[in-house]
């Protein structure tokens, strides 16, 4: 079952899911900043380039299995997919939002 998360991240999911860069892109603010895998990736433009990377490496799908809010963060716990070692695994998503923009993502 799916847990009722915010809409922003909603969309989120459904547009990683279907390697929609521009649809995960749209949600970001301008200074986003995304962790990943040990490296950060500041500004629209590193996004975008880290999202493609992703997909083109991984073929990945997520779907969300738990979600929580926490000291001003959004967590979501999803279930990963993919072309990697280990595939499928649950990784945590530290959502911060500012408006109905994500600022902050860290994966983990």
């Amino acid at each position: 079952m799916t847990p009722k998360i915010a809409e922003t991240l909603s969309r989120y999911f459904t547009a990683a899911s279907a390697h929609d860069v521009e649809g995960m892109s749209a949600l970001f603010a301008e200074s986003a900043l995304v962790r990943d895998e040990g490296r950060e990736h500041r500004g629209l433009a590193a996004i975008r380039a880290w999202m493609q990377e992703a997909i083109e490496k991984y073929d990945y799908t997520v779907e969300p299995t738990a979600f929580a809010k926490r000291e001003g963060k959004s967590i979501v716990t999803g279930l990963v997919s993919g072309n990697f070692p280990g595939s499928p695994v649950s990784l945590r998503h530290e959502f911060t939002l500012a408006g109905e923009k994500i600022a902050r993502l860290e994966i983990g």
